[in-house]
């Protein structure tokens, strides 16, 4: 039987990890850039206001 192979486990675990932070980076810079697009969630809790 072959021995697990932790280190690449370890790696792709890693990388994911960096490509999620990457994209949450992206999506909060994107959200900078055009203040005028609101999510569902931003209307919801600004009632009244447009």
């Amino acid at each position: 039987m072959a021995k697990p192979n932790y280190q690449f486990e370890k790696r792709r675990k890693e990388l994911d990890k960096k490509a999620k932070k990457a994209e949450k980076l992206r999506l909060k810079a994107e959200a900078a850039r055009n203040p005028a697009v609101e999510t569902p969630a931003d209307a919801a809790s600004e009632p009244g206001q447009s």
